[in-house]
C-alpha cells in the first residue's frame, strides 16, 4: 500500500518529465546533425513555416563590427533554411556545444535556453546565449523561433 501511494504521488512528475525528455532529444539531434553536416536531419527539427531567426551581437562584437561597417545594426534576421544550407554544404568540421541547458514547458509550448560555443575546425569562433521557442506538433516537438547572441 505504501509503495502504491508513493508511486501515485510521483506519477505527475513522471508525466511532467516526458515532454522535457522529448525536447532534450530535439536538442541532442540538433547538435548531432550539425556535427554530421546533416542539413536534411537538421531541417526536420523546425516548424516549416517558421521565419523567426535573429542574431543579436554582444556589445564588444557590435563595436568591432561598427568599426568595419559604420551602418551596422546590432542584430540581424536570418532563416533556419539558411543555417541548414550552411550546415549541409560546409566542408569544415563544425560543432555547437551547449552548456546549462534549461527547458521550461507546459507540454504544449516550450522554451529552451542555453549557453553555446560554435566551433569551426575545432576552434571556437562564436559564443553566446541561445533561446528556442518550441511547439508540440503531431510530428513531435519543433523549433518555431530562435534568438541568439553573438560574441566573436
Amino acid at each position: 500500500m505504501l509503495f502504491a501511494t508513493l508511486f501515485l504521488a510521483a506519477a505527475p512528475s513522471f508525466a511532467e518529465d516526458a515532454p522535457k525528455a522529448q525536447i532534450q532529444q530535439v536538442v541532442d539531434r540538433f547538435q548531432a546533425a550539425i556535427k554530421a553536416h546533416d542539413g536534411q536531419a537538421l531541417g526536420t527539427l523546425f516548424l516549416p513555416d517558421s521565419k523567426a531567426w535573429i542574431m543579436a551581437m554582444g556589445e564588444s562584437t557590435y563595436q568591432k563590427m561598427r568599426q568595419k561597417h559604420p551602418d551596422a545594426t546590432p542584430f540581424k534576421s536570418g532563416t533556419w533554411q539558411e543555417f541548414v544550407a550552411y550546415v549541409g554544404s560546409t566542408k569544415d568540421p563544425i560543432e555547437e556545444r551547449f552548456h546549462n541547458v534549461r527547458i521550461d514547458t507546459d507540454g504544449t509550448v516550450a522554451s529552451v535556453y542555453f549557453d553555446f560555443e560554435f566551433l569551426t575546425d575545432g576552434k571556437v569562433d562564436n559564443r553566446g546565449a541561445e533561446t528556442w521557442q518550441m511547439l508540440r506538433t503531431p510530428d513531435g516537438w519543433k523549433i518555431v523561433a530562435m534568438l541568439y547572441s553573438s560574441n566573436f
